[in-house]
């Protein structure tokens, strides 16, 4: 089987900076596309960041210049770091990711989701 887990979320006042983590694990042949995703109380779940295996990125525009996604393929893990963070940024965070593992083709893996909340 294979899983996704995130780490890294929490509280922070803002302009305040957090990075968050998401390392997959399992019989897992390849990883192509990863990326984050985020949900707000009422709203639906929309694209933050995402990056390719080649290593090729794409931002909302909500987050550009601020949110920086990168990944070690070896470690088979994600990274969102998250600068100037504003309170509509106070979400459910979840790491996504396109896999190729030892029991299926091609496939979309969630994580299970980590808090980041933006308040003073």
């Amino acid at each position: 089987q294979v899983q996704l887990v995130e780490s890294g979320g929490g509280l922070v006042q803002p302009g305040g900076s957090l990075r968050l983590s998401c390392t997959a694990s399992g019989s897992i042949f390849s990883i192509n596309t990863m990326g984050w995703y985020r949900q707000a109380p009422g709203k639906e779940r929309e694209l933050v960041a995402a990056i390719t295996s080649g290593g090729s990125t794409n931002y909302a525009d909500s987050v550009k210049g601020r949110f920086t996604i990168s990944r070690d393929n070896a470690k088979r893990t994600v990274y969102l770091q998250m600068n100037s963070l504003k309170p509509e940024d106070t979400a459910v965070y979840y790491c996504n990711a396109n896999i190729i593992s030892r029991y299926s083709s091609a496939s979309i893996y969630w994580g299970q989701g980590t808090q980041v909340t933006v308040s003073s």
